[in-house]
């Protein structure tokens, strides 16, 4: 069975950090890439970061670029999203995402895919107070 539990989420202060866990199991990790995703209550899920665990390709959306960092670590088949400098803004439940490259990346950029990814956590709330 292909599984995604995400860890780390909780509530912070802004300007404060938390680093987000992603682990996979049941896949060839290193074939796929590992999205992180959000989704604000009233808003629609939205793409964050990815990664693709075959090269390490990173991508950023644009409100996260520079406070977000995305890393894989392939011999614990765990993705980690650290987020520092976080904003109210950032409060969502974050949800990663597994699935070959080319569709996680179109996911993440234009959300065109963002229906047919193949697996998804159950997600984790983080909570921005300002």
């Amino acid at each position: 069975e292909v599984q995604l539990v995400e860890s780390g989420g909780g509530l912070v202060q802004a300007g404060g950090s938390l680093r987000l866990s992603c682990a996979a199991s049941g896949l060839t990790f290193d074939e796929y890439a590992i999205g992180w995703f959000r989704q604000a209550p009233g808003k629609e899920r939205e793409g964050v970061s990815c990664i693709s665990s075959l090269d390490g390709t990173t991508y950023y959306t644009d409100s996260v670029k520079g406070r977000f960092t995305i890393s894989s670590d392939n011999a614990k088949n765990t993705v980690y999203l650290q987020m520092n400098s976080l904003k109210p803004d950032d409060t969502a439940v974050y949800f990663c995402a597994a699935d070959v490259p080319l569709r996680m990346y179109r996911a993440v950029i234009t959300g065109s895919t963002l229906g047919y990814l193949e697996v998804w956590g159950q997600g984790t709330l983080v909570t921005v107070s300002s």
